[in-house]
C-alpha cells in the first residue's frame, strides 16, 4: 500500500463561504418566491423550488470540510477505496462522501500523545456550529485523525531470564512516530497494539542474549568470542539493539522507531536477596584484597627504611615477628591494642 498525499485540497474556506452564500440566496429565493406566488404568479415557483432543494441538501458540502492542526493526518476512503491522505495544517475540502479511517483511534496505551476518541471534538463542534451536518462530520473527523507527533510508549515491566537463566525485571521506553499513514492503517489491524506487541517481543529476544552483570565465557555479539557485554554495563548497546529489532518488525506498519531506552532494570524479587549477598561478598573480597596488598607494601617499605637508616638491626626471626605484628595491625577490622614489651624475645 503506497501513501498518496492530497496537496491540492486546501480550498475549504472558499467552499464554506460559497455554501453559506448559497444558503442566503436560497432563503431570499424562498421569500421572494412566496411573495410572487401570493400575487398569483406561477413564476414564483422558479425561485421557490430551487430554494427548497438547496435548504434540504445544501448541508452535504459541509461534510467535506476538514480542518487539520500541525502534525496531524487524515486517511480518506471513498466507498471502501483508499483515495489519499491529508497531511499538514490547513482547511480542506474533499468529497463529502469520503470517510476517515483510523482503526487505532480508540486504543489507549501507556504512552503520550494518544488521539482521543472524538468526544471532546464532538462537544467543541456542537457548541460552536449551527449546522447538524457539520457537527456530525467534524465529530467523526476528530476521532479518525492520526497523530504524526513523536510519542513515547512505556510498556509494563517484563520478567525475563537472562543468558545465565537468572530472572530479571526490565522496562523500556520507546520513542516512535507514524511516517506512512497508509501502511499504518491498512497493513496492520491496529498499529498501536501491533507496536506494543513487537516491543515486548524484541525486548525478550535481546535481553536473553546478555547476562545481568559481566560473566566469563559469554558471547553477546555473536562473533564466537567471549566479551564483557552485560545488561547493567552495556545499557547503550542493549538499547540500540532493541531499537533496531523493533524497527525491523514495524517497518511494514509505517512506523519509525527513533529511540529505545531502558527505564528499569533489577533482579526479580525471588533472587534479589541472594544476588545482593553475592555482590556484597564480592565487594568484601575485593576490599580485603586491596587492604592486604596495601599492608604488604607498607611492611616492605618499613623494613627498607629501617635497613637504609640503620635505626635497628633485625635478624630474620625479629623481622618475621615485626611483619606479623604489622600485618595484624594493618589488616585487622578493629583498632590494635598496644602492648609494651620491655624484655627480650629470647
Amino acid at each position: 500500500m503506497e501513501e498518496k498525499i492530497l496537496n491540492t485540497k486546501k480550498n475549504g474556506m472558499a467552499v464554506l463561504l460559497g455554501s453559506l452564500a448559497l444558503y442566503i440566496a436560497a432563503i431570499l429565493a424562498l421569500i421572494f418566491g412566496a411573495v410572487i406566488l401570493d400575487d398569483g404568479k406561477l413564476s414564483g415557483l422558479a425561485l421557490l423550488i430551487p430554494g427548497i432543494i438547496w435548504i434540504l441538501v445544501g448541508w452535504i458540502p459541509f461534510c467535506g470540510l476538514k480542518v487539520l492542526k500541525p502534525q496531524e493526518a487524515l486517511v480518506l476512503t471513498l466507498f471502501g477505496k483508499y483515495i489519499g491522505t491529508l497531511k499538514g495544517e490547513g482547511f480542506y475540502f474533499v468529497n463529502p462522501f469520503c470517510a476517515g479511517v483510523n482503526p487505532a483511534a480508540a486504543t489507549k496505551l501507556s504512552q503520550s500523545g494518544d488521539v482521543d476518541n472524538g468526544q471532546q471534538g464532538l462537544l467543541s463542534v456542537l457548541s460552536n456550529s449551527g449546522s447538524a451536518g457539520v457537527a456530525v462530520a467534524q465529530a467523526a473527523e476528530n476521532g479518525k485523525k492520526i497523530s504524526l507527533k513523536i510519542m513515547t510508549l512505556s510498556n509494563s515491566r517484563q520478567k525475563i531470564n537472562d543468558c545465565l537463566g537468572n530472572p530479571i525485571e526490565i522496562g523500556i521506553a520507546v520513542m516512535w512516530r507514524v511516517v506512512d499513514t497508509a501502511k499504518a492503517v491498512f497493513n496492520v489491524d491496529n498499529y498501536k497494539e501491533y507496536l506494543s506487541l513487537q516491543c515486548d517481543t524484541a525486548l525478550r529476544n535481546i535481553v536473553r542474549i546478555y547476562p545481568y552483570d559481566v560473566a566469563p565465557g559469554v558471547d553477546t555479539t555473536g562473533d564466537g568470542i567471549a566479551d564483557e557485554g552485560s545488561l547493567r554495563g552495556s545499557s547503550e548497546t542493549v538499547a540500540q539493539r532493541i531499537r533496531d529489532e523493533i524497527q525491523s518488525k514495524v517497518e511494514t506498519a509505517g512506523i519509525e522507531i527513533l529511540e529505545a531506552r531502558i527505564t528499569y532494570l533489577a533482579y526479580a524479587p525471588e533472587i534479589a536477596a541472594v544476588m545482593l549477598q553475592r555482590q556484597q561478598a564480592s565487594a568484601i573480597i575485593d576490599a580485603r584484597k586491596m587492604i592486604v596488598d596495601g599492608a604488604v607494601g607498607m611492611v616492605e617499605m618499613a623494613l627498607e627504611r629501617l635497613s637504609e637508616r640503620g635505626t635497628v638491626q633485625l635478624d630474620e626471626e625479629r623481622k618475621a615477628a615485626m611483619v606479623s605484628n604489622l600485618l595484624v595491625v594493618l589488616c585487622g577490622n578493629k583498632d590494635a591494642q598496644p602492648v609494651v614489651n620491655s624484655g627480650s624475645l629470647y
